[in-house]
């Protein structure tokens, strides 16, 4: 099983979110990366944009295939790791230290849909 870092939650989309405060940090697991192979590029919203929980804001290529990336919580993007647009093979060096999009979350009762990491698992089986 790929690796699952207690205080997070997950999306059934396989994003996860980190909480600081209104706002979220949101990347991909290390299920996902796993599943992809080797992150080419990343596709991210600009500052100030807005996104929908449950909708696409981006999309993740590898040699294998693109993926759409869909947010776990809807606001407005405060910050765009601009680190990924020249390595976005940091994302598979590390899933979880390498966030995609920081949100200002609009509605935090959002997090409450969301996976613990026991739920998460399950579902990836």
């Amino acid at each position: 099983m790929a690796k699952l870092i207690e205080g997070l939650k997950y999306s059934e989309s396989h994003e996860w979110v980190k909480v600081e405060g209104e706002i979220a940090l949101i990347g991909i697991t290390d299920y996902a990366q796993h599943a992809l192979g080797n992150i080419t590029y990343v596709d991210m919203p600009s500052e100030d944009d807005e996104v929908f929980a449950g909708e696409e804001f981006g999309a993740v290529e590898s040699t294998k295939i693109a993926s759409d990336l869909f947010s776990p919580v809807s606001g407005v993007v405060t910050e765009v790791n601009s680190a990924l647009e020249d390595a976005p093979e940091l994302i598979n060096e590390d899933a979880y230290a390498n966030w995609i999009i920081k949100v200002k979350m609009s509605d935090p009762s959002e997090l409450e849909t969301l996976l613990d990491p026991a739920a998460y698992e399950a579902i990836c089986k």
